[in-house]
């Protein structure tokens, strides 16, 4: 695995590194063998159990030059992510792609069907910038499901309280213009009321004046 490593590949690792991955995972590691035996590609592959969110990593997917094209990368990283699934009901798994290496971007987004989910800058040791890319499994996708259902159930109890304090607040701002208008009634009536009262008291004053006037005339 090492010396398919070496060939293939800029980041290369110490032997006590493919053991850790081996001891710590025994499930994930795959390798792909020729007819003589020897390893012609290999996928190393670790859970991070310590989030919030259980996830699979792959550390590193390398495939002989003489044996590519055959389809052997996209069976290895299948064969880890189906482990990932059934043994460590991973969320999702996520990997890092040179920005320049396009035949590995294709392979990821294209046949495997993982997404960019970020640019990291200067991630590899020659200081060129890495696609984070993720691909996101059957339990992920439930989970995002359930947190949209109970987000969107919080947002309907949150609108129906808003929805009847709207209503309350227009029944009282209707009541408040009802009596409004119910009071400047009485006023107008009271004032038309002492208008014609004063009226009355114009008319009898002037018919008194005029009764006074014919005994004088007699």
């Amino acid at each position: 695995m090492q010396a398919c490593n070496l060939c293939c590949l800029p980041e290369n690792y110490q032997m006590k590194y493919y053991f850790y991955h081996m001891l710590s995972w025994p499930q994930l590691p795959h390798c792909a063998v020729d007819y003589t035996g020897k390893i012609c590609g290999y996928v190393l592959a670790k859970m991070e159990d310590e989030t919030e969110e259980v996830h699979g990593h792959i550390t590193s997917l390398a495939v002989a030059r003489t044996h590519r094209k055959l389809g052997i990368a996209s069976k290895l990283m299948r064969a880890t992510i189906e482990v990932m699934k059934d043994c460590f009901s991973s969320e999702y798994v996520s990997l890092h792609v040179r920005y320049t290496n396009r035949a590995a971007f294709a392979l990821y987004s294209s046949t495997l069907g993982f997404e960019i989910h970020d640019i990291e800058k200067g991630y590899y040791a020659d200081k060129e910038d890495a696609y984070d890319m993720r691909k996101m499994l059957p339990v992920g996708i439930k989970k995002a499901a359930d947190a949209d259902k109970s987000k969107k159930k919080k947002g309907d109890r949150g609108e129906k309280p808003a929805l009847k304090d709207a209503a309350e607040k227009e029944t009282s701002s209707e009541k408040k213009e009802d009596a409004k208008e119910g009071n400047d009634g009485e006023k107008k009536e009271d004032s038309n009321g002492a208008a014609e009262e004063k009226k009355e008291d114009g008319d009898d004053a002037k018919a008194k004046a005029k009764a006074k006037r014919k005994k004088g005339k007699k």
